[in-house]
């Protein structure tokens, strides 16, 4: 019996990358799933998540990587304790600074080396590029770029396919496909800052509970503040 494609699928824990894994397991890959640690605020309770979710997937192989460089280098609010993380606003325009910089690359990057080392045929990502933070890392014309360089830079006959499913979808379509797949929504953690209880005021979790409210699905996990107007 033929043995199924694997995919390396780059899991935070978060809601978008638990519902990428939910698509290449339906897609028919067996699952290695690898984490970073790079000095976020949330960074415990993010390893957590990533841990829950890969049990539940009995995900054998799974790899948490540290970087340390991106804490040192800093340039996030998300690393670096003198940048003040503002309250979320879903209107703002541009960059944010919980932008982490060339994270996403760096990630790709550990993901491919991890690919070749595999065998793995395909990576999985939970880019979202239509209703994110704008963040210029989770762009698909960046990850086309970075598919090219990763499969110039590996030995010959690797042949890595980079896998967004969520790319071009709102957030209360992630919602509804995660449920639709039986992803553990309940097990993820979306959250700038929070670990015990989502706050509810940055802008991750606003992004997370707008899309849970216009999908029309109870959002699982706690929070300590939900704005009236994301109220289910």
């Amino acid at each position: 019996m033929t043995s199924p494609p694997l995919s390396v699928v780059s899991l935070s824990g978060g809601l978008d990358s638990c519902v990428a894994a939910a698509v290449a397991r339906n897609e028919g890959f067996d699952l290695a799933l690898l984490h970073a640690d790079y000095g976020q605020l949330t960074e415990n309770r993010e390893r957590r998540a990533f841990n829950a979710i890969a049990d539940f997937y009995g995900a054998g192989r799974r790899l948490v990587v540290p970087f340390p460089g991106i804490r040192a280098m800093g340039g996030s609010a998300l690393t670096d304790p003198g940048i003040p993380l503002p309250e979320g606003d879903l209107e703002r325009e541009g960059v944010p600074v919980s932008y982490v910089p060339f994270r996403n690359g760096q990630l790709l990057a550990t993901a491919a080396g991890w690919a070749e080392v595999l065998g793995a045929t395909a990576i999985h990502v939970g880019f979202v590029e239509e209703d994110s933070s704008g963040y210029p890392d989770c762009r698909e014309v960046f990850l086309r770029a970075f598919e090219a360089a990763a499969n110039l830079g590996t030995r010959p006959g690797t042949r890595l396919a980079f896998h967004a499913p969520l790319i071009h979808l709102r957030k209360s379509a992630i919602v509804r496909l995660g449920a639709d797949l039986g992803a553990p929504l309940h097990l993820t953690w979306s959250c700038y800052q929070g670990e015990e209880e989502a706050c509810g005021r940055c802008d991750s979790c606003l992004l997370r509970l707008r899309g849970f409210q216009e999908a029309g699905v109870p959002d699982p996990i706690p929070y300590a503040h939900i704005p009236p107007e994301l109220r289910p």
